[in-house]
């Protein structure tokens, strides 16, 4: 199956951009050009404090290495950009027997569609996988997730609406143990994040998961890229009940400014390892700094 390209799908991104980059190669280095370069990191949802980190940072490399024309700070820029988001470990661990893979984040973003296109792609790979219905508390939630077992060919473990969700992940867990599958996925409610007995429950599934046969491996963090800061704000409240090793970021190709991208890795310090870029089963992809921040000056 052909990768589809960051560039050609992250059109929006690049907009708020666009005036930067035309003054910058208009009118070249000045002190406008970093005011201007900040109010589009800005305008892209990388947030103020994001946005004066990086302009500190790229004004001392700019100094050091004399870059007094476009395209010598442009080029810094970009690099500046996989200095900064790159050299973290994007794998997902396979740790465990089984290892399972918690999916968490707010109703709307995504994160059922991105448990199933992970699944194909794991089951591409040749591993097997169980997918576990743990959003219980979402009448069509399960349903949509045995589509996406059957687009995958995993297989789907679920409870009854209303069911227990710890109780119907450790059930899932319970069965790739006793089947020989080595990978289980599970769905979680994803109720507003402003709810503390979601955060309660969440805390619960993570606990629960671990005292059966497998191991939690993984815990992400799905986040619709098209929030913007918002999405900050739902990693923040998740970060302090989810213990999260990564986060996926959804719609990527949408309406989405890309900052979010730069204020997760840089605020929260948590990986960005997988990004959406499409509709088409085969369209979650691992992210990867060069290509992105080429996208976004490109």
């Amino acid at each position: 199956m052909a990768r589809i390209g960051f560039r050609s799908q992250m059109g929006s991104a690049r907009r708020p951009f666009a005036g930067f980059l035309s003054s910058l190669v208009t009118r070249g280095v000045d002190d406008a050009t970093w005011q201007e370069l900040e109010e589009a990191l800005i305008l892209a949802d990388a947030g103020i404090d994001t946005a004066g980190a990086l302009l500190e940072r790229l004004k001392e490399r700019a100094k050091a290495e004399k870059a007094n024309d476009a395209d010598a700070l442009l080029s810094l820029l970009k690099s500046q950009l996989v200095d900064d988001l790159g050299g973290r470990n994007l794998a997902l661990s396979t740790d465990g027997n089984p290892a399972v893979w918690l999916f968490v984040g707010v109703n709307g973003v995504g994160k059922t569609t991105t448990i199933g296109k992970l699944a194909a792609r794991e089951v591409r790979g040749g591993r097997k996988v169980v997918l576990a219905a743990g959003d219980t508390f979402r009448a069509a939630a399960a349903e949509q997730l045995g589509m996406w077992a059957e687009k995958s060919g995993a297989e789907l473990v679920r409870g009854a609406e209303g069911a227990d969700s710890s109780s119907v992940v450790y059930d899932a867990i319970e069965h790739a143990a006793a089947t020989g599958v080595p990978l289980v996925m599970a769905d979680t409610a994803g109720r507003l994040h402003t709810r503390a007995n979601l955060m309660d429950e969440l805390e619960k599934i993570h606990r629960v998961a671990g005292k059966g046969p497998g191991a939690v491996a993984e815990v992400l963090l799905v986040i619709d890229a098209s929030t913007g800061q918002n999405g900050l704000v739902q990693a923040r409240r998740f970060t302090e009940s989810a213990k999260l090793t990564g986060v996926v970021l959804t719609k990527l190709d949408g309406s989405a400014k890309g900052g979010i991208v730069l204020a997760v890795q840089e605020e929260l310090d948590i990986p960005v390892k997988l990004v959406g870029l499409g509709e088409g089963i085969g369209d979650l992809m691992e992210f990867d700094a060069a290509e992105f921040a080429e996208a976004l000056f490109d």
